[in-house]
């Protein structure tokens, strides 16, 4: 029995034993997992820390600084930009700021987006096409509908008590001589709701214009006002500086009426025209027409207008550019104004044959005739006599091929590649301004040299940028390179004033003065490359006064006149009233005491 008993007894022990050792072992399974759980849940809420006070920190303390801080951009003037007066110290204002509004919708109070727009649409000049499928985002709190509406038309529309219809005032630009400007000063347009300056000087100058914005930053209580003796943050904005032209006003205003009265007496396609100091490289005038009025730019129906022709235009310039061929023949040596050739009124290049304008032969020739008579054969024998290469290097010389650099936007280089070939065909159709593109300013730029003595200027439009503290930086004048010798300078002035005298350019005369020049009529190239468009030319004259002491060089262009055949009876004339104007204006004495 004790036998049995005790064999029992161990049998419970061992099962107590075992009994035991797995109940210890479940429990501390139970523990780890409630170990791991709360271990997990404790690295749940130190990222979380992590996320909120590091991460995501700027995050947060904004949101909560906007519950009690207001901020406010602070937008800085957009500088403005001045003419000159030759005879005083006054400075015209061409382009400025006015405070206009911004009308804007609030879609979600507007029950009839249809009639509403038709309301509004003539204030606005707008059609209702455009404006009701903004009125109509039902969602939408704010959806922008015009900028720069007048006091006047905003009353109009207040007066009509429509619901969701509002306005803020905002600074516009303004330009008050309208169309006179508007090819050199471009026009502040929108990108993103942000105002930024395009084409001309707006462009160029945009971030000098525009000036820095600034911040204001203030505490507020819970109805959102301003508590005054809280914390304040403020950092001005900083207006745009000014820009004060080279351009004169009156002579600006002149010019380009008349060029506008050429082109529309021509039926001509658009024109040109620009006046420089030769000494300086100072722009006087520059302008375009067909034009456009800045203040209303959205309603131009071809924008191509807005491109400034003056700098922008690569045309083939025509007989206009034998003055560049004669100047480097003459610079070297190779011939004189009384050097002569024989014009059989044609020439044999390789097989090619090329003619004079009117297909006459006009046998023996002078350089000086070759001028007055605008003879292909005689720049040929020109370029001839100087070699390929030595012509392709005066070209370049005379700034052909490069932009010159003018503060503009949209300034190209004019195309001379294909002398670079060193080919006898492109020297040749070259020297009487074929088969190559320049530009308006680049020809007028060369012009400039001619008539300084040999001297390249830096073409240039601003006189001064005036800082909103007062520093100025004043432009000064930069001579580029010499080109030619003031002594070839001076004789090929004589030669031009001959053409004005005795050639095709008899109505760029102004009685009393000397006055050198020369005329081009080109041919249009085709769009496609290929030849020229039949019965189409552009025409153009360059010409500068008084020849001992030039105080100005004109270039008038117009394209494509409708009722004239060559240069001297549309480009000549139109220089003609302006040069007669300038001598007057500058009161230039005259110079040729034997008319």
């Amino acid at each position: 029995m004790n036998a049995k008993y005790l064999k029992k007894s161990k049998q419970r022990k061992k099962y107590s034993k075992f009994s035991s050792a797995s109940k210890n072992k479940g429990q501390f399974g139970r523990i780890n997992f409630l170990a791991s759980v709360f271990i997990i849940f404790i690295i749940l809420i130190v990222a979380r820390l992590f996320s909120l006070q590091v991460l995501q920190h700027s995050f947060y303390e904004a949101l909560a600084e906007g519950q009690h801080a207001i901020y406010q951009k602070l937008f800085p003037e957009r500088g403005e930009i001045f003419a000159q007066d030759h005879w005083s110290d006054k400075i015209n204002t061409i382009t400025t700021n006015i405070d206009l509004n911004l009308v804007y919708a609030i879609p979600t109070q507007i029950e009839d987006p249809e009639k509403v727009a038709e309301a509004i649409a003539p204030y606005l000049d707008l059609s209702v096409e455009d404006i009701l499928p903004r009125l109509s985002k039902k969602d939408d709190v704010y959806e922008p509908l015009k900028h720069n509406v007048t006091d006047e038309k905003w009353e109009a529309i207040k007066a009509l008590n429509l619901p969701g219809l509002d306005a803020t005032e905002e600074m516009s630009r303004f330009y008050p001589e309208g169309e006179s400007f508007s090819h050199v000063l471009g026009f502040v347009g929108y990108q993103d709701d942000q105002r930024v300056g395009q084409y001309g000087l707006e462009g160029y100058f945009n971030e000098e214009l525009a000036g820095q914005q600034g911040f204001l930053k203030v505490e507020q209580d819970a109805a959102g006002r301003w508590i005054t003796i809280g914390n304040k943050l403020l950092e001005e904005a900083q207006d745009g500086d000014d820009l004060v032209l080279t351009l004169d006003y009156s002579i600006q205003f002149y010019a380009c009426e008349k060029l506008a009265e050429a082109v529309q007496r021509h039926g001509a396609s658009e024109g040109t025209v620009i006046i420089m100091n030769p000494k300086t490289g100072a722009i006087i005038t520059m302008c375009n027409a067909p034009t456009f009025d800045p203040n209303n730019y959205s309603q131009t129906e071809d924008i191509s207008v807005f491109i400034n022709s003056a700098v922008s235009d690569q045309y083939e310039p025509g007989s206009v550019f034998k003055s560049v061929t004669m100047a480097a023949a003459l610079d070297t040596g190779k011939v004189g104004p009384n050097t002569t050739y024989d014009d059989e009124g044609q020439v044999k290049i390789g097989s090619y044959t090329i003619r004079n304008f009117d297909g006459k032969a006009y046998g023996t020739r002078t350089m000086t005739e070759v001028l007055e008579n605008s003879l292909n054969t005689g720049a040929i024998f020109a370029v001839q006599q100087l070699g390929n290469e030595s012509f392709y290097d005066y070209v370049q010389r005379f700034g052909f091929g490069t932009k010159t650099g003018i503060q503009l936007e949209g300034e190209n280089p004019g195309d001379i590649s294909s002398l670079s070939l060193n080919k006898d065909i492109y020297s040749a159709t070259a020297s009487y301004g074929q088969g190559i593109a320049i530009t308006p300013l680049q020809l007028i730029t060369a012009y400039s040299a001619i008539a300084n003595g040999g001297k390249l200027m830096k073409p240039y439009l601003v006189d001064k940028v005036v800082k909103q503290n007062g520093f100025e930086v004043k432009s000064e004048p930069e001579m580029v390179r010499q080109v030619i010798s003031a002594e070839t300078a001076r004789t090929l002035s004589a030669m031009l004033v001959s053409v004005v005298n005795k050639g095709h350019a008899k109505g760029a005369q102004v009685p009393g003065y000397f006055i050198a020049g020369k005329t081009g009529t080109a041919q249009v190239a085709r769009k496609d490359g290929v030849g020229y468009e039949s019965g189409r030319h552009n025409d153009t004259f360059v010409g500068f006064a008084p020849v001992d002491d030039p105080a100005f060089v004109v270039l008038t262009k117009i394209n494509d006149p409708k009722d004239v055949s060559w240069a001297e009876g549309s480009a000549v004339p139109l220089f003609g009233e302006i040069g007669k104007f300038l001598l007057d204006y500058y009161q230039i004495p005259p110079d040729n005491v034997e008319e």
